[in-house]
């Protein structure tokens, strides 16, 4: 162990060897064993361990020692808080992201005012992060902080990025091996949507997900002036950011007009919800209060939600819950689609364009063929 307790004093110090030196190193920190003074040694041994990993490690020791003035200058800290390098990366990414991304931003901003602001204390803004706020939001934050100081390092406001080893991993959950539906499954679902009292408005929207792979966002934002009179062609080239309520261009900036063949399943599908004389601006699939349908909503119908303590489950959550599927999230439609168009002769390319994405992004975390049979159905 490089932290280690003078059984004497009882103070934390810490020894470590480096390659390339005989010696043993050794470092005093002057502080009891406590936890909150283990914390502050071992962010120190972090720091000791990304500049040996730099080649510019100071076999002096001088930089590290405990009560120096001369670490974080030697570092290229700078004075900057956590929350003034926050501000200066998101003042310089925000002409390149996405409204809803520069809210998540915005959000992860009011947390990181709560936290320690010193960039040598990152061990323990994450534990902070993790004692006060759910696993998943601890890792987003965590996340965009060391791309924070990616960029810092980049723009040479810092020299090493303190987070880069802090990132938590993903949890992974039951299903996490099953990301598509199989084509009873997804049959199922449909069915279960069109026979479901309060949620079989939704049917279509189901459907439309299945067929095309589109994104949800996608699909909330088509008008019928997006699709030719006969309903073979389908214009995707906008979407609907549901958490700031705006309408702006599809995650790739990706233009592409999805085809339906004739007699085609989505063909059909239009054909039977097209309105008579259906006005250019206005929406293929509303809720049932005659809004337009966004990720709030769709979620409530497939997974559920929570009212007053008590937890109403959606279509598929219901059938997850009987043992029928696996509960996989709305973007299994689009795993869905991916998978079967594959298994159905499609080429990866071909895929690649419907879906509005690139080939590698595709075969990498699109397709499953694990979930298809030896023989691939017209899907």
């Amino acid at each position: 162990m490089a932290i280690t307790v003078d059984p004497k004093t009882q103070k934390l110090n810490i020894r470590f060897r480096v390659n390339g030196y005989k010696k043993q190193f050794y470092l005093a920190s002057g502080l009891n064993d406590l936890v909150k003074n283990r914390i502050i040694v071992e962010s120190r041994w972090e720091e000791i361990q990304r500049e040996i990993s730099l080649g510019v490690f100071d076999s002096t020791l001088e930089r590290y020692k405990f009560g120096s003035k001369n670490l974080n200058a030697e570092n290229q800290y700078s004075e900057l808080t956590i929350c003034e390098l926050w501000g200066k990366f998101c003042e310089f990414k925000s002409r390149l992201i996405k409204p809803s991304t520069a809210n998540n931003y915005e959000t992860f901003g009011k947390i990181l005012l709560k936290l320690p602001q010193s960039l040598t204390l990152a061990a323990q803004l994450r534990e902070e992060l993790l004692q006060n706020h759910s696993y998943h939001v601890a890792r987003q934050v965590i996340s965009s902080l060391s791309s924070a100081c990616d960029w810092a390092m980049d723009s040479k406001l810092i020299l090493s990025n303190p987070f880069k080893s802090l990132v938590l991993p993903k949890q992974k959950n039951q299903n996490e091996s099953i990301k598509a539906f199989t084509l009873e499954q997804r049959d199922l679902i449909i069915s279960a949507f069109d026979t479901n009292a309060t949620y079989s408005r939704y049917t279509s929207l189901v459907k439309f997900l299945f067929f095309t792979g589109c994104r949800p966002g996608e699909a909330f934002a088509v008008c019928w002036g997006d699709i030719s009179h006969d309903c073979t062609k389908i214009t995707i080239n906008k979407s609907y950011a549901t958490r700031v309520a705006s309408l702006g261009a599809t995650k790739n900036n990706k233009k592409r007009v999805f085809p339906c063949g004739s007699g085609s399943k989505l063909q059909n599908l239009l054909l039977s919800i097209r309105p008579q004389s259906p006005e250019e601006n206005s929406l293929v699939f509303r809720s049932t209060l005659g809004q337009r349908v966004n990720l709030r909503i769709l979620w409530r119908a497939w997974g559920g939600y929570w009212s007053k303590q008590k937890f109403y489950p959606g279509v598929v959550k219901q059938l997850s819950d009987k043992g029928q599927i696996p509960y996989l999230t709305v973007y299994g439609t689009r795993h869905t689609f991916a998978t079967w168009a594959i298994a159905s002769g499609s080429s990866p390319e071909k895929v690649a364009y419907w879906l509005g994405d690139n080939v590698q992004t595709v075969l990498q975390y699109y397709c499953h063929p694990d979930v298809t049979k030896s023989e691939a159905p017209d899907f």
